[in-house]
């Protein structure tokens, strides 16, 4: 490559346009190609007052009221209908579960032996008699396709 002429500077190569666009490169090489959004639409509220939690699992782990390795939502209660949504869920089988929180402390609360005594619900609508339900009985496909999934879960005690 010919030198410049004495006095000319040469043009800049463009590194940092070159990281710039590797670093752009490596973020939408590391996205979902189609991202699905999962709407829970919640019915049977008792009363218009505490919070909806929901929960979406990726696995069995905590399912469902043990919600640390889950995404969770938090909205204020409606007599009507509530909906939850989650934007950017990758594809494979996932599960949700719902506590309506009347007293305000983020949890569903429960009994001396374990049984909820606050309003719940799980996808599928899964409620097996005295025991939780479990993530296999509550799980539902996010296919590759991306779109949407809708979800109808009915809250109760």
């Amino acid at each position: 490559m010919p030198r410049p002429p004495p006095g000319r500077a040469r043009a800049p190569r463009m590194p940092a346009l070159r990281r710039a666009l590797a670093a752009v490169a490596l973020v939408l090489s590391h996205a979902p190609l189609h991202a699905t959004d999962v709407i829970v639409r919640i019915d049977g509220i008792a009363e218009p007052h505490g919070w909806i939690g929901c929960s979406l699992f990726r696995t069995a782990e905590g399912f469902p009221m043990e919600t640390g390795a889950a995404r969770v939502q938090w909205l204020k209660a409606d007599a009507g209908r509530v909906a939850c949504r989650f934007a950017g869920v990758p594809a494979g089988r996932h599960a949700v579960s719902v506590v309506h929180d009347v007293n305000g402390n983020r949890r569903a609360d429960t009994n001396l032996v374990g049984m909820p005594v606050e309003q719940w619900g799980v996808s599928n609508n899964a409620r097996p008699t005295l025991r939780a339900p479990r993530f296999d009985e509550a799980a539902f496909a996010v296919a590759e396709a991306g779109g949407e999934v809708v979800l109808d879960v009915r809250v109760a005690k």
